[in-house]
Formats: C-alpha cells, sequence, structure tokens
C-alpha cells in the first residue's frame, strides 16, 4: 500500500498597505468620516496585491492577505494591526504607500509602533522618489528613517517589482533601498487599480480612481510628476480602462477620478474615450468622470466632446496664474492666457464643471497684485471654482533643487509642505503679507455676490448643473473658512483621537480634549447650516430667476473682434500685451497658410 503524503501546512503572508495622512497645525492627523479624493496609489498596490495573491506569487502554500487603510479616512491603530496579525500568524510586511513630503512625518510615526514590535516596515511614494531623484545625496530624514530599520522604495510598483520586495519580506531578507527610478515600467496590461467596496464607500460621492498614464512632458519648475513619472508618457490601453470600468461597477462603483495629471497629453486618448462612450451606451452605465487637462486641451480635435460623450463631468485644470511673466518664470510656457477664455467657455459649453489651480507667490505677486487679478479672473473667465496654492518648493521639484543649492531659507518641517502653508520667503512680500495674501485670495473669490455669479451663468446654461455647482463651492468655502484646511484634503466630519497626537506633543487631558472637540464639532455645524441656508437662498433665487437662461456677463459672452483690446486680462499684466501679439501673428500665420519653406519642410519630413 502506497505510504500516503501528508498535507504541507498553509503559510500566511499579511500585506498591510497604509496611505498615511499628515497633521494639522494642532499636531491631530487630518482625518474624516468621508474622505474628499481616493488615493490612487493605494488602489494601484492593492491591484497588484491581488494579482499576486491569485497567481501564488510567494509560493503554492502561501496565502497573500491584504489589508487597506487611508488613513484620511480610517483611522490606523497599530497596537490592533499587530494584535491581529499575531492572532492569525504568519509573516508580514507593513507597507507605507504613496507617501507625499508632507504626509513623511505622519508615517514614520506610525511606522516606529510596527518596529517596535519587530514587524518589517517599507515607505514609498512621491517624497522618497522625488528626493533621490533630484539631489545629489539622500537627505537626512531618508538617512533617519533607515536608521530605524525602514526599507525605501523610489519609484513605480509595476513590472513585478512589487512582487519582489514581498518575496523578500516573506524570506526575512528586505533590503534597505529599491531604486527604481531610472526605469519607468510600462502599464499596458498591468493590473487595473482598484478597492474593495468598503473603502470606497468612504469617499465622498463613492469615488474611485483610475491612473490611464504617467508622466508628463512639460518642465514646470514647480512640479515633482515630472520628477518621478518621468517626461515620457506611458499609457494603459481601452482593454485595461474597461476591465477597470467592469470590475469597479460589479462592485457599485460608478464615479471615477482619472489622476493622470495631464489626460489631454495622453495618447491613447481618443481610444480610451471612445471604449467609455461603448460602455456607456451599450451597457446603458451612468458612469461620471473628473479628469484634470491642460490649458491647450481644447485645441485637441474632439477631445472636449468626446469627454462630454464620456460622461466628464468635472474638469481640473491647471491655469496657475493669469500673468504671462510669471508663467514664464516658472517654466510654464504651454499656459496661453490668450487661450483660457475660449477654453473654459468649450468646457462650459459642454456641461463641465471647472476648476481651476492658482498659484501664489511667484517672483512678481504682490498681494494687491493677486487680489487685482483675481478681480479680473471674476469678472473675465467663466470659472466655477478657483483653488489656491502656496508656491511650494517641494521636494522632488527643479524649485527645491535650485533653493537647496543657494542655501536659500526652507522650512525644515515637512509636514507643512502641503501646498497650504508658507515653506520659503518671497522675495517682494514679507512672510506675513504672503500668508495673508494667501486668506484674502480665498476671500475674495469666494463672495456671497460672486457666488450668486457663478451660480447664474450655470443655471443659464441648458445643460448647466447649478446645485451640483453649489455643493462643490460649498465644500471648497467651507473647508478654508471653517476647517483651516485645503479643498483636497477636506471631508465630511472631522475627527479627532486624543492619542493620535503627533510624536513629540503632549497628548491632551481628556478634560480639556473632550469638551473643545465636541464644542468645536457643534460650532462648525451651526456655522455650515448657517453657510448653507445663504447660499440656498441664493440658489433659489438664481434658479426662480425670469431672466434665468437670457443671463449674460462678460466671462460667458462669446469673444468679439475688440476682446484683446477691451479685456483687463490682457491689458492689466506686463506679459499679457506680448501673448496678444504673439496671438494675432500665430493667427494670422494659420490664415494666410504656410510659407514656402515651411512647405517644403513639411514634404521632406513626410518623405523621410
Amino acid at each position: 500500500m502506497a505510504e500516503r503524503t501528508a498535507p504541507q501546512a498553509r503559510d500566511v503572508f499579511h500585506f498591510v498597505m497604509i496611505k498615511p495622512t499628515h497633521y494639522d497645525d494642532d499636531g491631530y492627523p487630518i482625518q474624516w468620516v468621508r474622505s474628499a479624493i481616493p488615493s490612487n496609489t493605494l488602489a494601484c498596490l492593492n491591484g497588484l496585491s491581488e494579482e499576486l495573491s491569485r497567481n501564488k506569487a510567494l509560493g503554492p502554500n502561501v496565502e497573500l492577505r491584504l489589508h487597506t487603510y487611508d488613513e484620511t479616512n480610517r483611522r490606523v491603530r497599530p497596537g490592533e494591526i499587530v494584535r491581529s496579525i499575531r492572532r492569525e500568524g504568519g509573516k508580514c510586511l507593513i507597507g507605507f504607500v504613496g507617501v507625499q513630503s508632507n504626509q513623511f512625518p505622519r508615517a514614520v510615526d506610525l511606522a516606529k509602533p510596527f518596529l517596535d514590535a519587530g514587524l518589517p516596515v517599507a515607505i514609498g511614494g512621491f517624497h522618497v522618489s522625488g528626493c533621490l531623484a533630484m539631489l545629489p545625496e539622500m537627505p537626512q530624514e531618508l538617512r533617519e528613517a533607515q536608521a530605524l530599520g525602514i526599507s525605501l522604495f523610489a519609484g513605480e510598483a509595476e513590472n513585478g517589482r512589487l512582487g519582489e520586495v514581498l518575496r523578500d519580506a516573506h524570506a526575512g531578507m528586505l533590503k534597505p533601498i529599491y531604486n527604481h527610478l531610472d526605469d519607468m515600467p510600462g502599464l499596458e496590461g498591468e493590473p487595473p487599480p482598484i478597492l474593495p467596496r468598503k473603502h470606497v464607500l468612504r469617499t465622498s460621492g463613492s469615488l474611485s480612481s483610475i491612473d490611464l498614464g504617467r508622466g508628463c512632458p512639460y518642465q514646470c519648475s514647480f512640479c515633482t510628476i515630472i520628477n518621478v513619472q518621468g517626461r515620457k508618457s506611458r499609457n494603459r490601453t481601452a482593454d485595461d480602462v474597461e476591465k477597470t470600468i467592469r470590475d469597479n461597477y460589479a462592485q457599485g462603483i460608478k464615479r471615477f477620478f482619472i489622476t493622470d495629471d495631464n489626460f489631454a497629453r495622453n495618447r491613447n486618448w481618443e481610444a480610451l474615450f471612445d471604449r467609455i462612450i461603448e460602455i456607456r451606451e451599450k451597457e446603458g452605465w451612468n458612469l461620471g468622470f473628473t479628469i484634470q487637462v491642460d490649458t491647450l486641451c481644447h485645441k485637441i480635435p474632439n477631445f472636449i466632446e468626446k469627454a462630454q460623450k464620456a460622461g466628464v463631468r468635472r474638469v481640473f485644470i491647471g491655469l496657475e496664474n493669469i500673468n504671462p511673466d510669471n508663467l514664464i518664470a516658472a517654466k510654464k510656457r504651454q499656459n496661453k492666457i490668450t487661450e483660457y477664455r475660449e477654453m473654459l467657455q468649450k468646457w462650459r459649453d459642454h456641461g463641465a464643471i471647472t476648476y481651476a489651480g492658482y498659484i501664489l507667490g511667484f517672483p512678481a505677486d504682490t498681494k494687491e497684485s493677486i487680489l487685482h487679478d483675481i478681480e479680473i479672473i471674476k469678472r473675465e473667465l467663466p470659472l466655477d471654482l478657483l483653488e489656491f496654492f502656496f508656491l511650494t518648493p517641494l521636494p522632488g521639484s527643479e524649485d527645491h533643487k535650485v533653493l537647496l543649492q543657494k542655501g536659500s531659507w526652507m522650512d525644515g518641517d515637512l509636514n507643512k509642505y502641503d501646498l497650504d502653508h508658507r515653506v520659503s520667503h518671497h522675495s517682494k512680500m514679507s512672510d506675513a503679507e504672503w500668508e495673508d495674501a494667501y486668506r484674502a485670495a480665498w476671500d475674495a473669490f469666494y463672495t456671497p455676490e460672486h457666488i450668486r455669479t457663478v451660480l447664474r451663468r450655470s443655471a443659464a446654461s441648458p445643460i448647466g448643473r447649478p446645485k451640483t455647482t453649489l455643493s462643490t463651492i460649498l465644500w471648497f468655502r467651507l473647508m478654508t473658512l471653517y476647517e483651516d484646511v485645503h479643498p483636497l484634503e477636506g471631508g465630511g466630519f472631522r475627527l479627532k483621537f486624543r492619542r493620535d497626537r503627533r510624536h513629540g506633543m503632549k497628548i491632551e487631558s481628556p478634560f480639556v480634549f473632550y469638551p473643545r472637540y465636541f464644542g468645536e464639532t457643534l460650532a462648525k455645524v451651526w456655522r455650515y447650516w448657517r453657510f448653507w441656508r445663504k447660499c440656498k437662498a441664493i440658489l433659489d433665487e438664481v434658479l426662480a430667476a425670469p431672466d434665468r437662461y437670457g443671463y449674460t456677463d462678460l466671462a460667458i459672452a462669446k469673444p468679439d473682434a475688440h476682446e484683446f483690446e477691451d479685456l483687463e486680462l490682457y491689458r492689466e499684466t506686463r506679459g499679457g500685451g506680448d501673448a496678444v501679439r504673439r496671438k494675432q501673428r500665430e493667427d494670422s500665420i494659420r490664415q494666410s497658410g504656410p510659407s514656402p519653406k515651411r512647405q517644403e519642410a513639411a514634404a521632406v519630413a513626410v518623405r523621410g
């Protein structure tokens, strides 16, 4: 009789993925019952890990158990995680994913209890990658993290790289650093980003994310994308986007944030939109998308038209500034103020709500010039929402590298590098003036009068969405007015936990902490309600206006022959006149056709 082989015991490996938040000015993690924006890095890592689990990448008898935490909407308790792992048995890796510079201090604070428990820890994300990509030597905070026993990961995790890290952790041989910055992986056919439904439901609007491309061809000096993801665009395929949508739709997720830094420069944009349109029409699915684009996207034939058909409802645009001199100083030459109005009007005509980022603190800025420019924007550009940022030398950007080489002062607290705090000095404004200008910019744009104007513009369009526009305005204004956080860090109902305070700051007495927290919460609810009531009255007035569909103003009026001479947008900045003259020369050349020399060069190029 043949001897029966005893079954091999199953091994368990836990991969705990944590996307950390960062601290507010009082040292408490910024957390919400529902956060605003999903973490695409967490979704990407989870998608890759699920594929590794299905393929038994750690061995036929190793069960890979995945745990995901987005700390912006879920409290991370290291002690409970450690006890859970020990209770279930097996080995593990604690991975802090997508860690930005402002989140690095929080990531290290969270890592320490895991390290004390003898569990391996790795940190990856933009701070690690940006520093290693741009700096001649590893900065002190990364060296200190390594000294604690933290492994660092730079670059992207596709192309089998995540599997390598997990196998090393399973074998107890985690390397001090994994540096893949010199080799950007292709995205075609890689597992799509996905998070379990229970985690997606923790975001406002049950929003998930997709990255359909990485990398950017531009050279903006304040940007870290180009130095971390490279200047060569890498893209997913139409099959990839269909799988992502179907996998998410199967668990009830219909809204997506396409996180590409500039989807208009994704060379596959049309095939991707066409596939989404096909799914919407064939399946009858009411899919909705938010995308990020540049200010020249309207020049791409059919781009905006197909975006509308694909379900793009919100568009974030990197406007950055209306002063051409400031744009040139930041190497953002692709932004042409002479295109802003046409671009924004075209998005409006196709039913999209437009957001624009606006940077404060370029060399030519003063508080007076900033507020003056905002008034021009309010009158002459049909923007629904404007969000402001400090010009920040983020680690991984050219600006940071230049200031470091010059020995210029930069704040040593990485927690402040969130674009919502001043971390350097300005050549014209004092520190106090710059900070006051930042606060004043929010107040200047979101006045009751301008909220009414934005709603009237939306309500005047047959495909406008004034109610959705108002809800988004409320989100932006309430976060800056009462929560003291940037809207991109905002959410619904702020959470604070007494014992989660930043390392080195005193844990407050429960007799101090809880009365203040509950008192603040009740006061904010009252203020929220009062502000909402005022804005709701404005909306009701706008919707009931007898001239609702006949309303017009300078911003939404169609361009005329005298626009470049009449509008302050082109007359009130030093570079505005030059921008108009360049535009007129380009239009003249386009109307007259290419010169014989240009025609000959084009013919040679075609033959070549």
